[in-house]
C-alpha cells in the first residue's frame, strides 16, 4: 500500500491506498444532468498512463507521426500535453487539501477539469489535484503526477488475487441500475437504465471486436451478450462474408471449441488490468498463440482476445438470479421475499460512444479504410441509436 505526499512540502495527502487497474469508465461522460457515483472504491487508486488534462492541443496542431508515436492512429478532437501518470482516488480518501473553487471550471452542477488543479496542499498551497463532481462525470480526485510523491506504507503489502480467488468473491457488476438526476431530493427522481459501467465496457470491447473481425460479420452468444453487442455488430459489419464467432472464455468456464471460435471475450484483472490468458495458471490449454490487445493476430493465433472489465465479464459468465428491488427490514432465515423484480430498461442497449472512440483510435487496425469509415461516421451511428 502507498500514501501520496505533497511534492512541495512532503505533507500527507491521502490515506493508505492499494493500486488497482484504471476503470474503463474513468473518463466517461454519461447522459445530461445525471448524478454519477464515485469512480474509485475507497482505499484504492489507479494511474492514467497517458497524458490527461490541461493544456490541450487540437488535432490540427499535431503531426500524425507525433500522434502515432503516442499510440494514437486516427484523428481525435484534441490531445493532452499534460504530464502522464495522473493518480485518481475516491474523494473521501484525500487528506490535508483545500478546495480552490476559483481555480476550477465547470459549475454546471459542480466542478470539472477546468483550467487546472482546483485543490491545493493545505500546508504549502501547492496546486496538487482536481476535484471532479460535475453532472454526468464520475466523482473523483485526480492528483497531478508531478505534484505528489508515492511512498510505501510498511507491512501493508496487498496481495494480488488469483483468478480463482476473484471467482470466489463473486463480485459481478449488475447490467441495470437506477440513474439519478442531479439535484434530486433523496435520489427520488430516478429511472432504471442500463449501467453506465456496462455501456463504457461495451464501447471498449466493441472497438476490439471490430478490429478482430477483419471486416467480417461477428456473432456472439445469445442472451445478454447478444443484447449488448449483436445489434451494433450487425449494423457496422457487412453480412456478405462468412462470420467470425465470438465466445466467452475465462476462469471457471470450459475451454471454447477452437474449431469454431475465432474471438474470445476475456476478463481483465481488477488489480493489474492484465487480461486473462488461457495459458496462465488458471487457464486451460488449447488456445495457443494469443497475442496482445492491439487488434492483430500473432503467428499461430487461434482465437483473438477482447477485454472486458472483470465485474461485467463475471455477470455475463455467471449471471445472478432475477434481482429484487431493495427493501428495508429483514425476514427470518428460510423466509423468501416477494419484492417486485428490478424494472427493465426502456431502451435497447447502447455502447458508450466516447469510450468506443477512445479505444478505437488507439488500435493500429483503425488505419484500415473500412474501420476508419466507421469512426468517421460515429456521429451518424450515434443518432441512429447504435451508441
Amino acid at each position: 500500500m502507498f500514501v501520496f505526499v505533497c511534492a512541495g512540502c512532503g505533507a500527507r495527502l491521502t490515506v493508505p491506498l492499494s493500486q488497482v487497474a484504471l476503470p474503463a469508465h474513468a473518463h466517461q461522460n454519461y447522459g445530461n444532468g445525471v448524478r454519477l457515483p464515485v469512480l474509485m472504491e475507497s482505499g484504492t487508486f489507479a494511474v492514467e498512463p497517458e497524458p490527461w488534462g490541461v493544456p490541450w492541443r487540437r488535432w490540427e496542431e499535431i503531426d500524425p507521426d507525433e500522434a502515432a508515436a503516442r499510440g494514437i492512429y486516427a484523428p481525435v478532437h484534441a490531445l493532452s500535453d499534460g504530464a502522464p501518470g495522473a493518480i485518481v482516488i475516491a474523494p473521501g480518501d484525500a487528506r490535508g487539501t483545500v478546495l480552490v473553487p476559483e481555480a476550477g471550471g465547470g459549475y454546471c452542477c459542480g466542478l470539472d477539469w477546468g483550467d487546472g488543479p482546483n485543490m491545493a496542499c493545505e500546508e504549502c498551497g501547492l496546486p496538487v489535484a482536481s476535484r471532479i463532481d460535475d453532472c454526468s462525470l464520475w466523482q473523483a480526485v485526480w492528483f497531478a503526477a508531478d505534484a505528489v510523491h508515492r511512498l510505501p506504507v510498511a507491512d501493508t503489502d496487498a496481495a494480488t488475487l488469483s483468478w480463482t480467488e476473484l471467482l470466489e468473491q463473486g463480485q459481478g457488476t449488475p447490467p441495470v441500475e437506477p440513474i439519478t438526476r442531479w439535484g434530486s431530493p433523496n435520489a427520488l427522481d430516478h429511472w432504471w437504465s442500463w449501467s453506465p459501467q456496462w455501456e463504457a465496457a461495451a464501447g471498449q470491447a466493441l472497438a476490439h471486436l471490430l478490429a478482430a473481425s477483419d471486416g467480417r460479420p461477428v456473432t456472439v452468444p445469445q442472451g445478454l451478450i447478444a443484447d449488448v453487442f449483436q445489434r451494433a455488430l450487425d449494423a457496422l459489419l457487412p453480412a456478405v462474408r462468412p462470420p467470425r464467432r465470438a465466445a466467452l472464455a475465462g476462469p471457471g468456464l470450459p475451454a471454447p471449441d477452437t474449431d469454431v471460435v475465432d474471438i474470445i471475450l476475456v476478463p481483465t484483472h481488477p488489480q493489474t488490468g492484465e487480461p486473462w490468458s488461457p495459458d496462465g495458471p488458471d487457464g486451460p490449454d488449447g488456445l495457443d498463440g494469443l497475442d496482445g490487445l492491439d487488434g492483430s493476430a500473432g503467428p499461430g493465433a487461434v482465437a483473438r482476445p477482447v477485454p472486458l472489465p472483470f465485474g461485467v465479464w463475471m455477470w455475463m459468465a455467471f449471471p445472478e438470479p432475477d434481482l429484487r428491488l431493495p427493501a428495508s427490514g429483514t425476514l427470518p432465515d428460510g423466509v423468501l421475499r416477494d419484492d417486485p423484480s428490478t424494472p427493465s430498461p426502456h431502451r435497447l442497449f447502447q455502447a458508450d460512444p466516447g469510450t468506443f472512440q477512445h479505444t478505437l483510435v488507439r488500435l493500429p487496425a483503425v488505419r484500415s479504410p473500412w474501420l476508419r469509415e466507421i469512426l468517421e461516421n460515429l456521429t451518424d451511428h450515434t443518432r441512429a441509436g447504435l451508441f
